[in-house]
């Protein structure tokens, strides 16, 4: 009876083992995975935690500050009056949206260089965004106020 008792003990301390060992390695994944999202203004004035998180942060290309190599890319993101400079080091090359002007998305570290270090880079084309022309918006704006006239049972 005593050996049956001792192999109950032996896998309820192998579960639990186990349990433990993957409870761990979901937390300590979720963990290195986390990105938080700050404006340039914000890392700015993060301090010493700026260093030591992975972090997104957005801003618009400044002009004439891209320089490409391959799947590498230099530039620098403006928000407001501030400037961050980047440095893309991905596995792929930036995306073709990705110019003077266009909103940027970098995902990466902050260095204590004061460059930020990123590994994943997503822009938005900028023309597609940019607002519409005043003759256009005005045409759009009266069209969308004139009721349709097709389709039936209206």
């Amino acid at each position: 009876m005593k050996s049956g008792n001792s192999q109950s003990v032996r896998i309820v301390l192998a579960v639990l083992v186990i349990v433990g060992a993957i409870a761990y390695l979901a937390v300590t994944g979720v963990e290195s995975n986390k990105s938080y999202y700050v404006t340039i203004q914000e890392l700015q004035a993060m301090g010493n935690k700026a260093y030591t998180r992975h972090l997104r942060v957005a801003g618009s290309v400044a002009p004439g500050t891209i320089e490409r190599s391959g799947s590498h890319a230099h530039f620098v993101l403006v928000e407001n009056k501030r400037r961050l400079t980047v440095n893309y080091t991905g596995d792929e090359p930036p995306p073709d949206t990705f110019k003077d002007n266009s909103q940027a998305l970098a995902i990466g570290t902050f260095g204590r260089d004061g460059v930020f270090h990123a590994t994943q880079l997503q822009a938005k084309c900028a023309s597609k965004y940019a607002p519409a022309q005043q003759k256009a918006g005005a045409a759009q704006t009266t069209a969308m106020a004139t009721p349709a006239t097709t389709g039936g049972g209206q």
